[in-house]
C-alpha cells in the first residue's frame, strides 16, 4: 500500500504545472495534499478511482487540506475537535479498517515567531488527538509538520537556530510526539542521510543548491514500523516549494 505526502503551496497553482500527470505517476492507494488554500467550489478535481475528503479554511485561500483515498474510509473526521484549533482546515482523518490516516498542515511560528506560543499549544493538542487514536488502532500520520527535528534535517543548523521551524520548542514538541509511542519513517530507515530536504525558499537559487529542509514526513505507531517497506522523498516532482514524500508499507 502507496501512501504520499505533498505541501502543494496552492492546488489551483500547482493544477496548472501538469499535476494531473505527476499524480498519474504517483500511482498511490492515498495521496494526502496540504496547504490547498481553497474554498469549497473553488476547483473541480476528481481522478477515477479515487474518492476525496477535504477540509477548507475559513480564511481564503489560506491553508487546507484533502486527501484523495482508493480505498473507502470506515469514517472520515476533520479537524482535532477543538473549536479554537479547527477554524483553519489543518486535519483530515481517515479510519480504515486496520490503521488511522492523519493528514495534517501544522501551523508555521511565522515571522518573528509571533505564533510560537499558539504553536505549542497546537502541538500539545495534536498530540493528545493522534495518541487518542492509538490507543485504538495504529495510525499513520503525514504532512508538512514544519519543523527539522535535528542538525541533520537541514541546510545550516547553526545559523537557523531559532528559526521558525528550527526553535527549541518546536522541536521538543515534536521529539515529544516520538517519545508518546511515534516512529520517523525515514529517519528510522535512512539515520545517517544528508542533504535529504523536501522544503526550499524561492529565494537564493536554493532548491538549485539544495540548500532546503526536512519539514515534511510520516510518522507511524511503533508496532506498524515493522510493516514500513519504504519512506522515501522524491525531491525531482516539481511544482511547488515543497516536494512529495512517500511511503510503502507491505
Amino acid at each position: 500500500m502507496k501512501f504520499i505526502s505533498w505541501n502543494v503551496n496552492g492546488l489551483r497553482a500547482v493544477c496548472g504545472k501538469g499535476f494531473a500527470d505527476i499524480f498519474a505517476e504517483l500511482d498511490a492507494d492515498f495521496v494526502c495534499l496540504q496547504e490547498t488554500k481553497l474554498q469549497q467550489g473553488q476547483i473541480d478535481l476528481a481522478f477515477p478511482g479515487y474518492e476525496s475528503y477535504w477540509n477548507y479554511a475559513e480564511r481564503k485561500g489560506y491553508s487546507g487540506t484533502v486527501i484523495f483515498t482508493r480505498h473507502k474510509p470506515l469514517s472520515v473526521n476533520l479537524g482535532i475537535g477543538i473549536d479554537c484549533h479547527d477554524t483553519e482546515g489543518r486535519v483530515v482523518t481517515l479510519e480504515m479498517d486496520d490503521f488511522y490516516l492523519v493528514n495534517v498542515y501544522t501551523p508555521n511560528s511565522g515571522t518573528e515567531l509571533a505564533r510560537l506560543p499558539y504553536r505549542a499549544e497546537w502541538d500539545k493538542a495534536f498530540a493528545d488527538y493522534v495518541c487518542a487514536l492509538d490507543k485504538k488502532k495504529p495510525v499513520i500520520v503525514c504532512g508538512d509538520l514544519n519543523v527539522a527535528h535535528n542538525d541533520i534535517d537541514l541546510c545550516r543548523p547553526e545559523a537557523n537556530h531559532n528559526s521558525a521551524g528550527f526553535t527549541d520548542t518546536e522541536r521538543e514538541g515534536f521529539g515529544a510526539l516520538l517519545d508518546r509511542g511515534f516512529a520517523d519513517t525515514f529517519r528510522r530507515l535512512h539515520p545517517d542521510t544528508k542533504e535529504a530536504y523536501s522544503w526550499w525558499s524561492y529565494r537564493f537559487r536554493a532548491r538549485d543548491n539544495n540548500r532546503g529542509w526536512r519539514i515534511d514526513y510520516f510518522l507511524v505507531s511503533e508496532r506498524l514500523m515493522p510493516s514500513v517497506s519504504s519512506a522515501e522523498i522524491l525531491p525531482t516532482v516539481m511544482g511547488s516549494d515543497h516536494c512529495p514524500v512517500s511511503l510503502s508499507i507491505s
